[in-house]
């Protein structure tokens, strides 16, 4: 299957959600509102929710937060302070809608790209984004809107995190990935290589894309050192 028609694919699910919805998660409800990635055709955020290694009493950064699930399990876990961004205005609504369900109050919400909407000084002991790793060779009209969540044409947000994420992270603070089988590793690698990171994976859930079945990987990402 050609990278489009993948695409339209992994699409067609998530634009039949045309009203709001709930979902069942991590044992928990969680509300949907069109327009925005439902978490329940994959289960990754299911998966990254249970895996990632919350900074109890600290503070946790999620890029694209989506529904919420994460950022909301980060604060029922323990941190302290929660921010969770998202480029689009539907996805930073849906996360606050799911942090006043729960009474997840440690959750602050901004609307943004990427690190955007933080301050110079704003830095946290985990950051982490659930990456739209699918590769695309050109910005289609499908890689905008909900596209933006699956797709990353020439891999430039990701650029963009790797490049970003240092300024934003406490003197012992850990960069995390989330990316699936579909993505383009060797890109990834060469990205990570380009600003001075290594990669090892923590863990790997198998999940279902629409019609195939496939796998995310935890990865954290840490200073190379210097050699010499």
């Amino acid at each position: 299957m050609d990278e489009r028609a993948l695409l339209r694919q992994m699409l067609a699910a998530q634009q039949a959600v045309d009203t709001p919805q709930t979902f069942a998660m991590s044992g928990r409800e969680w509300d949907v509102l069109p327009g925005v990635y439902a978490p329940m055709f994959t289960r990754a955020a299911e998966f990254f929710a249970g895996a990632l290694p919350y900074p109890r009493g600290g503070a946790f950064l999620e890029i694209g937060s989506g529904t919420g699930v994460i950022a909301v399990t980060a604060a029922l876990s323990g941190c302290a302070r929660v921010t969770a961004t998202d480029i689009s205005p539907e996805a930073a609504a849906n996360t606050a809608m799911n942090a006043r369900r729960h009474g997840a109050d440690a959750v602050t919400t901004v609307c943004g790209d990427m690190f955007a909407p933080l301050a110079d000084g704003d830095r946290y002991d985990l950051v982490f984004w659930n990456s739209s790793s699918l590769p695309t060779s050109q910005a289609w009209p499908e890689t905008e809107g909900l596209g933006r969540a699956i797709t990353d044409p020439g891999y430039r947000f990701h650029d963009a995190y790797l490049a970003g994420a240092a300024d934003h992270l406490t003197p012992d603070g850990r960069l995390m990935l989330g990316f699936s089988n579909v993505g383009d590793r060797a890109h990834l690698d060469r990205l990570a290589d380009r600003h001075g990171w290594t990669i090892r994976a923590l863990d790997r859930g198998e999940v279902v894309f629409p019609g195939r079945s496939g796998s995310f990987d935890l990865l954290e990402l840490t200073r190379r050192t210097p050699a010499g």
